[in-house]
């Protein structure tokens, strides 16, 4: 695409007008021509006034924006808001606050707080091959430091010791991978046990791989389909190739992102804040244009609803 952006200030310029947001996004949705949504056709009519497309067969919904069906879809706002804030979440390390995009587009914070998860659901790494060869697992617990918090509300929500009333996550990064880079996989676990760490691992590994681990009993079991390899951090962090050293890098790139920028995330929505750091981390050799066009090409067939995002109960007419 000529002209296309490479920095942030090129982009707010470029995606300032409606017709180049437009062209963009028609490219990477449809680079062989539109094509109904609903139907599939390729007959279809554009309706330049109103920036919509309409078929020619006759059915529901025959009229559709370059939004139907994709994360902007419903949303008020339009593509020259959109797409800067992507541009922002998905090139900046240490992530974007919604109170920062919020002042930067002149919208509510909770209408970019909602505007940054439904951008989190496309920077989703779809991963259909588990990783092989040298692979680190480590789990961290996520919360809020007890000493950082009022009295008052340290005594309501600090319960326990150690990882108690904190998030369990587990992390696994590939070492030197296909493209000669580490790659790295991450998510929210019930607790640190057998049952929750070793099917996440097996889901995820290759039999056969090399597994390196710190001294947690709850991944001795590995040994019979990998070769399990444990550095007890008692007594040491690093003996030759077995350390745990990239992944626990990546944990202190996830918790100065959310302690630093977020500074307050809820358990709910953790998920989506790893599902952000990991994609910026696993395609961190691309240039910013290049990440920011892969998060634009994923935004169709995905949807998220703020009664979704939220978790309200779905209500029924009686």
């Amino acid at each position: 695409m000529q002209n296309e952006p490479k920095t942030l200030l090129e982009a707010i310029r470029y995606f300032a007008d409606p017709d180049a947001c437009l062209a963009f996004m028609v490219i990477l949705r449809w680079p062989n021509g539109v094509a109904c949504p609903t139907c599939g056709s390729i007959e279809v009519s554009f309706i330049a006034t109103r920036r919509l497309w309409r078929c020619k067969s006759r059915h529901p919904k025959r009229e559709f924006s370059i939004k139907v069906g994709s994360i902007f879809e419903d949303s008020p706002l339009g593509l020259d808001k959109w797409l800067p804030a992507m541009w922002m979440i998905v090139n900046d390390k240490n992530g974007v606050s919604s109170y920062e995009i919020s002042r930067a587009l002149g919208i509510t914070q909770q209408s970019a707080w909602f505007m940054m998860h439904r951008i989190r659901l496309a920077m989703q790494d779809e991963f259909s091959v588990p990783f092989g060869g040298q692979v680190e697992v480590d789990e961290t617990f996520i919360g809020g430091k007890a000493r950082n918090m009022h009295k008052n509300k340290r005594v309501a929500k600090i319960t326990g010791t150690g990882g108690i009333d904190k998030t369990a996550v587990l992390g696994l990064l590939a070492r030197h991978g296909p493209d000669g880079h580490s790659a790295v996989r991450a998510g929210v676990v019930p607790n640190r046990r057998r049952s929750s760490l070793s099917p996440e691992v097996r889901k995820n590994v290759i039999p056969g791989s090399e597994v390196f681990t710190d001294a947690l009993a709850s991944y001795a079991d590995l040994a019979d389909a990998y070769i399990h390899q444990v550095i007890d951090h008692a007594e040491e962090y690093v003996r030759g190739i077995i350390h745990t050293n990239g992944i626990e890098n990546f944990w202190s790139l996830v918790k100065r992102a959310l302690s630093g920028t977020y500074v307050s995330v809820e358990p709910f929505h953790l998920f989506r804040y790893l599902d952000e750091q990991s994609f910026r981390f696993n395609h961190r050799q691309v240039d910013d244009a290049d990440r920011f066009a892969m998060v634009a090409g994923s935004i169709f067939g995905k949807r998220l609803t703020y009664r979704d995002l939220i978790g309200a109960p779905t209500t029924t007419q009686g």
